[in-house]
């Protein structure tokens, strides 16, 4: 039985994941922005299996707040063996590039409260000797394109810190997965136009995340081919690259 704690739970991927983890009898602490959303995943957990769950609501810009959540979510299921931090934002580029506040607004819940979030788990963790963490991130933190330099930027920071985190917590025997989403169909996508064959759907990317954070992978592209799309995306000389539209 594992004790769980899922930061941005409402969201499609991390609901998914949930599902999975309660078929396994687990105990969850749930985050989210909206109590009436983490109140109907916690029913739905409890159906499926999980053997008790806890909610708690957060502004996740509060990063005074954060310390105090995982204080009670180590309380509430008796410690921690996984957390997974899955919230974010997808901000629309072209808004961004005129409006300096909201390009700092989206830095500050995709990047600030990520590496603030990251930064106490991780100590939670390294004192403990042992257990797993999960950031989504996205493959478009792999390069800068035009189309979402600010999205992809602030997802880039991420991996970065990570690199550098997962060093450190190598020697106490803590895991830390930076996932990378290709294309997935949920709200945040709704509207763009994405090449259909390329958009996953949740459940399978959940499964993915799954794997990939039991098993301690250090970062997890899913699908598993937009490893292999990525390589080709960086490899494109910056001559070349500055003309194509991506």
């Amino acid at each position: 039985m594992k004790r769980i704690l899922v930061i941005g739970a409402t969201s499609s991927i991390a609901s998914e994941c949930c599902r999975l983890w309660a078929l396994k009898n687990a105990s969850f602490f749930l985050v989210g922005r909206n109590k009436e959303k983490l109140d109907n995943t916690a029913k739905d957990l409890l159906v499926r299996g999980a053997l008790e769950v806890h909610t708690f609501e957060m502004n996740f810009r509060n990063i005074e707040d954060h310390q105090n959540m995982l204080n009670e979510a180590i309380k509430s299921i008796g410690g921690l063996d996984v957390a997974l931090i899955a919230h974010g934002t997808l901000p629309n580029q072209k808004d961004c590039q005129s409006n300096m506040d909201l390009l700092l607004s989206e830095f500050s819940i995709n990047t600030l409260s990520t590496i603030g979030l990251l930064s106490i788990l991780a100590n939670y963790f390294e004192n403990q000797g042992f257990g797993s963490i999960g950031v989504i991130t996205s493959v478009s933190g792999d390069r800068g394109r035009p189309s979402n330099y600010v999205y992809g930027s602030s997802k880039a920071a991420i991996s970065v810190f990570c690199e550098g985190l997962r060093v450190r917590l190598f020697k106490s025997g803590v895991t830390l997965t930076d996932i990378r989403p290709g294309f997935v169909e949920t709200p945040m996508t709704k509207g763009l136009q994405l090449p259909k064959f390329l958009v996953s759907k949740p459940d399978k990317i959940a499964k993915r995340i799954i794997y990939g954070v039991e098993n301690g992978k250090d970062v997890l592209y899913t699908p598993s081919y937009w490893r292999l799309i990525m390589f080709f995306i960086r490899s494109i000389p910056r001559v070349i690259f500055r003309y194509m539209k991506l």
